[in-house]
This record gives C-alpha cells, structure tokens and sequence, in this order.
C-alpha cells in the first residue's frame, strides 16, 4: 500500500532537468527560425524553379500542395509517436527527414524528384507542437508560456527573413542550385544539434498509433488531389478527373466512421463536427485555403514578363522576396496587435474584421495589378488580415472547445487549416491551367484574376462561418 502512494512523489524531483532553460529553448529556437527559413524562403525562387526544371506555372502550386498534404498526416502522426515515444525522439527523427528533403529539392533533377523531395519536408509543420510539448513537460509553467511565445515569434522571424535572404543568396551566387543548397545545409545543421542539451519528456501516454486513420486519410486526400489535378484544361467532367475524386470521398467516408469507433483516433472527428466549433474549423479550412494557396501564384504572377505574358512584371528573385516584404511585415504587425486589438472589441470580431481586410485586398488584387506598387500595398495589407487571423482564430477555437480538450482543439485548428492550403494548391493549378493562353502554355491573366476572387470568396465565407457559430454554454 504504501509504495505505490510514496513512489511518484519521489520519482517527479528525482531527474531535474538536464540543461538551462536559456540552452534548451535557445536550441528549440533555432529549429523554428530555421522552419520559418524554408516555409518562406522557397517563394520568390519558385519562377526560377519552374524554367530550371521546365514546368509551368499551374504545376508550382503542385510544389507547395504536397508538401502540405505531407504535413497534414504528420502533424497528427508525429504528435502521437511523440506522445507514446518520447517528443525529443520524434524532434530528431522530423529534422532529419527535413534535411533530407531539403537536400533532395535543391538537388532534384526532375520534377517528380523535386516533388518527393517536399513530401519528405512534410514534418516541418510537427515542429512546433513537438517543442511545445517538449517544454511544458521539461519547464516550470511560467518558463514554458515564455518559451511558447518565443518559439512563435521565432518562426515569424524566419519567415519574415526567409524570403529576403534567399533573394540576396541568389542575387550573389546566380546559381539557383547553390542557392537552394544553403537551406539545406541550414537544415542540416539542427540534426546534430538536436543531440545537444535537449532533454526528452518524462511522461508518456499508452495505447497505439491509429495505423488505419493515417492510411486512410493519406489515400483519401491523394486520391482527391489527384482527381483536381486531372483539371487542369478545364475538363472537371471527365472520368479522369470524377473517378479519383469519387474514390477519394469513399475514403474520407470510412476514414470518418473508422475514427468514430476508434478508442484512440488520429483526429478527434467528434471534436470538428461539434456545433460550438464546427463553423470555426471549416472558417480554419477556408483560411488555409487563402493563406497556402496564394503563395506561389503571386510570385509567378511577379516574376511574368510583361512583353510576352500581357501582364506581370518580369522581377527577379530578390525584387520578389522585397515585394513580398510588405506582406510578411504586416503579418507580424498583425500577429503582435491581435491582443491589444481583442481587448477593445473582442476575439471572435477581431478574427471577422481580419476576414474582412484579407477579402477587400483580394478583390483589389483582381481589380487593380498593373503596377507594382499596388500589389506590394495590397500584399502589407493582406499580411496585416492574415496575422490578425493567426492571432485570434486559435484563440477563438480553443474558448469554443470543451475546457478539458484545448490541445485537442488547437491542433485540429493547425490540422485543418494545412488541409485547406493542400486543397487550394490543387484547385488552383487547375484553376490557373483552365486559363492557359500562348503557345507555352502558361495561364493567362485572368486566370491569376479568377484564383483572387476565389481566395476572396473563401475570406469573406470564413467571415460568415465565424459570425453564425454559436457561442458555448457554461
């Protein structure tokens, strides 16, 4: 009787933790600056991209999309294995495959290797709730919400100075091939050190990893990006197009009903289709949308020679990465006056007026693009919506969730909003090559019109799905 009821209280103080908070959330920060590196470092090089490899524009939304997709099943599947095997672990194993897939796309001499290659980059988004976890097991309360918010502000850092470098890296070098490699070796780098000082998590939780979930939901989302990407000319009737959407649905059918009945699932599906929540996780989806898919048709749409396309502006990698600059900074202001902004009128208005920004300068994309100036005002503006948006939405999931299940919630809001960003990059390589003009193939201006009003559309619908979600009782 009595050693049962003594032993936890002498085996919680037994092993204090290995290193300094300062070492350890130094270490961790220097993974997320370098995540927020790659996630935007990649943007204004992908024109470059497409002439190295001979591709079109519609296929570069292909090279974000499924490294989305990728991060889609590995935010829940790291999350799990880190849970039953230890989060460090999980660290390490994520940073290596990152690595490596970063090697393998600055290296890749076809598109198919340049595709596998972003797959494997897939665990960069388990990242940050792998450190998260890592420091609220390790830390005393107080030093993990101060390491929590600087491993957020660290990969807004890198991603803010991601783009940038990488333009003046390319700039210098004038070799695409070595300018990619200097992510990778930056990548490389955070693998030995991940064995430095970085304590693995004392509590773990039983049970098993949902094989099942995982298969199914990848086979489900391939099957239906697959199906999108049969698109492309416009053809959304035909077999090749219908019969991988159909079989996608099947799959995403019994996905759902296999993680109804399991004891321990991949995704809480009961958690989404709660009322209180349901309409902010598909406004998360429509954010995803927007946020993800955008990305890489602005930067063809800068890169576009205006002599031969009839619109664009013909910008080299570095004068991407600058005018892309507005954006990223007005998402940081965003980001950092989300609570000052909640505290006069509230989360859930500030998340509707952020909708509302993001939609009013899509429609000014479409209306007005022909000069640069107007697409760097409207990109810092863009920015501003889309970091109030990443302020408060986690805020307002979480408020709207049952108080024993806030983890839960905020990664379903990570989870869905990925699969938005996967689904957009295959809708709009569709949508982009359905406009297709010229000899070469590339899209013509209205279809970069058409992909801004429907990144408009999905703004002003998450404003709708925030304002008709009910509030939670109690």
């Amino acid at each position: 009787m009595t050693a049962p009821a003594t032993l936890p209280p002498a085996a919680a103080p037994a092993e204090p933790p290995p290193a300094s908070v300062t070492t350890v959330v130094g270490l961790l920060i220097l993974f997320e600056v370098t995540s927020g590196f790659l996630q935007a470092g990649l943007a204004p090089l992908l024109p470059d991209l497409a002439g190295h490899l001979g591709i079109g524009s519609a296929a570069l939304n292909w090279v974000v999309s499924v490294q989305l997709l990728a991060a889609a099943v590995c935010v829940p599947l790291f999350g799990r294995l880190g849970d039953l095997y230890g989060h460090r672990r999980m660290l390490r194993v994520a940073l290596a495959a990152i690595a490596v897939g970063t090697l393998v796309v600055a290296l890749a001499p076809d598109y198919g290797t340049l595709l596998a290659g972003r797959v494997l980059q897939g665990p960069i988004a388990a990242l940050l709730p792998l450190e998260i976890a890592l420091v609220r097991d390790r830390l005393p309360v107080a030093d993990a919400r101060r390491a929590i918010a600087r491993l957020v502000g660290a990969l807004t850092l890198g991603a803010m100075a991601g783009g940038v470098v990488m333009g003046l890296v390319d700039s210098a070098f004038g070799d695409l091939r070595l300018t990619l490699l200097v992510p990778a070796a930056l990548a490389a780098l955070c693998v030995p050190v991940s064995f430095v000082a970085v304590p693995e998590t004392r509590n773990r939780a039983g049970g098993r990893v949902d094989w099942a979930g995982v298969t199914l939901l990848s086979g489900a989302m391939i099957a239906l990006l697959g199906g999108v990407s049969g698109a492309q000319g416009g053809s959304w009737g035909s077999a090749r197009v219908l019969g991988p959407v159909a079989l996608g649905l099947v799959l995403l059918a019994v996905w759902v009903r296999v993680e109804l009945r399991s004891r321990e699932p991949l995704v809480d599906v009961r958690a989404l289709a709660a009322r209180t929540t349901a309409p902010f996780y598909c406004a998360a989806f429509l954010f995803g949308v927007f946020y993800f898919g955008s990305q890489t048709p602005n930067s063809t749409f800068y890169a576009a020679d205006p002599d031969t396309a009839g619109y664009g502006f013909g910008l080299d990698a570095l004068s991407i990465s600058l005018v892309l600059l507005p954006g990223a900074l007005g998402s940081v202001v965003g980001s950092l006056g989300t609570a000052a902004l909640a505290a006069r009128i509230g989360y859930r208005p500030t998340l509707m007026a952020a909708f509302g920004l993001v939609a009013l300068t899509f429609c000014q994309f479409a209306l007005l693009h022909e000069e640069v100036w107007q697409m760097a005002a409207g990109s810092a503006f863009t920015g501003l919506g889309i970091g109030l948006a990443l302020g408060a939405m986690p805020t307002v999931i979480v408020e709207a969730s049952d108080p024993t299940r806030t983890g839960i919630s905020a990664a379903l809001y990570n989870n869905v909003k990925t699969l938005g960003g996967a689904v957009a990059g295959g809708v709009f390589a569709s949508l982009l090559g359905a406009f297709s003009a010229g000899l070469a193939g590339e899209p013509g201006e209205g279809g970069y019109t058409a992909l801004w009003l429907v990144s408009s559309g999905a703004a002003l619908a998450a404003l709708v799905m925030t304002a008709l979600a009910r509030r939670r009782e109690g």
